[in-house]
């Protein structure tokens, strides 16, 4: 793939991929640069990260970016959006710094109707400390702390967040479909810049690494998710 194809407010030095083979993150970090290129907010949009695998983002994009503790970007994010209401705000996260540590953030912001984008990761696991149990691991899933199969159903934050306010916008995608995964970003980002209030995409990920299966095996547990989590706007 030529440099010219990728998106244009990528940063233009060339380096290595952090995220480990087969990873979502990238293709959802695509299809987000391919937004910011085609709704020309380059210099408007101010990007915050997680800590996390999400954190591996923070210097892909030459645009404003600021890391933050963990499960405290969505505050970071309503920060400068009220210090800075004209820029458009991004708080970038997995579900371990959304719906375990940062849970509280993502309810009252959402209560609150706060005017920013969050779009989470979800890969089934904490996926940066090994693999171990997350709110959104699924039932029976083994994972490094559940060897006999996680006990108990798995956290759905979009259905959460519509419950708590009918008025954002909010939907599910995966990171295997570009097209469709680019199609909610810039939904969602123009929900903000419409100043329409919040927005909020979960997206499905792969996790080949701590989900520990062979390639020919990933998809077949993208489609068991997408069972448990269904796709698409609420």
């Amino acid at each position: 793939m030529s440099t010219a194809s990728f998106p244009q407010c990528w940063k233009s030095e060339t380096k290595p991929s952090k995220f480990c083979p087969g990873c979502g993150h990238l293709m959802v970090l695509r299809a987000l640069g391919n937004v910011i290129d085609e709704l020309q907010i380059q210099n408007q949009t101010i990007f915050g990260v997680d800590i996390g695998c999400s954190l591996l983002a923070w210097d892909f994009f030459d645009i404003d970016t600021i890391q933050t503790h963990h499960g405290r970007t969505i505050p970071v994010m309503v920060g400068i959006k009220i210090a800075q209401p004209q820029k458009l705000t991004i708080a970038y996260l997995g579900d371990g710094g959304g719906y375990a540590i940062g849970v509280q953030h993502l309810v009252n912001s959402a209560l609150r109707n706060d005017p920013i984008t969050v779009i989470l990761v979800n890969n089934a696991n904490y996926a940066m400390t090994g693999g171990q149990q997350a709110p959104t691991t699924l039932p029976k899933q083994m994972t490094e702390t559940t060897p006999y199969g996680k006990k108990g159903q798995s956290l759905k934050g979009p259905e959460m967040v519509k419950a708590i306010n009918h008025e954002a916008f909010v939907a599910r995608g995966i990171a295997i479909k570009l097209k469709e995964t680019q199609d909610l970003i810039k939904k969602a980002l123009l929900h903000q810049k419409e100043n329409k209030g919040f927005s909020f995409l979960e997206i499905l990920s792969p996790c080949p690494t701590n989900w520990k299966l062979p390639p020919t095996e990933i998809g077949k547990f993208l489609e068991t998710m997408q069972q448990y989590f269904p796709l698409g706007e609420l």
